[in-house]
């Protein structure tokens, strides 16, 4: 692994691996020389191989190996950059961002945390909207903060498991009735502020284009561009 090593994503990659497979309750990440593997098991995801650092001869030699249908690359690095080195076969999905933010203890939301403390606001204690009733639960070592409707129905979700200081966050999606009303938002400062207050000294998380938009706004910042394929 002494390329993979070298690479400067490969910390945080494999933080965010070793997070990913807690949350999903898979086996843990296996060191490959390209990489690392996580043996998921589902249906049309069998596995999932991770590269830190794609390059032509690296991904000619691995998609050879690889034949099972389900089986899935995460590449860093830029689609224009990986798909072409992919043989048919392969199906390249929609642009992925990987996604990092220095965490801190939270503030309450205050005038006075207004004015002396604007670049934490997004550490403030988040607050469940008018008619939503936020909730934190934790089970085998996974975080999940839902707000839930009066009839109990869930609006917002996301999750987050830790791999040593880092917050891996993940499964954020507001439903489809309860869209722009900033229910993201909430979600994501109490997963942030929560992990923090376990210990947490960086967040991690791969967002969707749609989500990128949202997290920047949040103080989240681009690590790495990320191409997923998986083999049809």
């Amino acid at each position: 692994m002494t390329e993979v090593l070298k690479s400067a994503h490969f910390p945080t990659v494999r933080a965010w691996v070793e997070g990913w497979a807690i949350s999903r309750a898979t086996p843990g990440p296996v060191p490959e020389p390209w990489g690392l593997r996580v043996d998921v098991g589902l249906p049309g995801h069998v596995a999932r191989h991770i590269v830190a650092a794609p390059t032509q001869e690296i991904l000619h030699g691995l998609t050879a190996r690889l034949t099972t249908p389900g089986t899935w690359l995460k590449l860093c690095a830029p689609a224009e950059s990986v798909a072409p080195c992919l043989p048919p076969g392969w199906t390249v999905k929609e642009p992925e961002f990987m996604m990092t933010v220095p965490l801190t203890r939270t503030l309450p939301l205050t005038r006075a945390n207004r004015l002396n403390r604007p670049d934490r606001l997004n550490r403030a204690v988040p607050q469940a909207p008018p008619g939503y009733t936020l909730a934190v639960t934790t089970r085998a070592g996974v975080t999940v903060a839902r707000l839930l409707t009066a009839a109990g129905e869930v609006a917002a979700r996301g999750q987050y498991a830790m791999a040593g200081t880092t917050a891996v966050i993940d499964k954020v999606e507001t439903a489809a009735g309860h869209r722009r009303r900033g229910l993201g938002t909430v979600v994501m400062g109490t997963l942030a502020g929560t992990a923090a207050s376990k210990g947490a000294s960086t967040g991690i998380l791969v967002a969707t284009a749609q989500g990128q938009a949202l997290y920047r706004t949040l103080g989240w910042t681009l690590h790495t561009p990320m191409t997923a394929a998986v083999l049809t």
